[in-house]
């Protein structure tokens, strides 16, 4: 296993696998080429991260998705496992935003991140259409800090 940064000019190559965890090219397209990109190899691709550097010392995961046949079986843990090591050297703090779904925070707790803030009717107010998560309408994003 391994895990490669990806130096690549057309980064929407990756596009349907991002639409997986984003599921708004123009979202992605706001992030795609101002974030570093990740990939998390072993024999094909398993997981891809996009990070993006927000102010001096704070990075923000933009996008994590494990591709569907290979999620439950630790390859995003050991991504932003790999991240977060990464990403020390540069800053003091990793973010990472989502909706108010309980099995993805809980997946972020135990990634070592704790709540931050929340970013009131963010995905009502940017996106053209409503974002469920688990049958439940995403109102509001929920931040999540990790100290590197």
């Amino acid at each position: 296993m391994k895990i490669v940064k990806i130096i690549d000019s057309d980064k929407t190559k990756y596009m349907d696998l991002l639409l997986i965890a984003d599921e708004q090219v123009s979202m992605i397209e706001k992030y795609l080429y101002r974030g570093d990109m990740f990939a998390l190899c072993d024999g094909d691709i398993k997981a891809i991260c996009i990070v993006t550097h927000e102010q001096p010392s704070v990075y923000e995961i933009k996008n994590i998705v494990t591709v569907p046949k290979y999620q439950r079986k630790g390859y995003g843990r050991y991504l932003i496992s790999f991240i977060a090591d990464y990403y020390k050297k540069f800053g003091s703090e990793l973010y990472v935003g989502t909706g108010d779904c309980y099995k993805i925070l809980r997946f972020y707790e135990r990634c070592g991140f704790e709540k931050s803030h929340i970013v009131k009717n963010f995905f009502i107010d940017n996106y053209d259409h409503p974002m469920y998560e688990d049958g439940k309408q995403l109102v509001d994003m929920i931040y999540l800090k990790r100290i590197l």
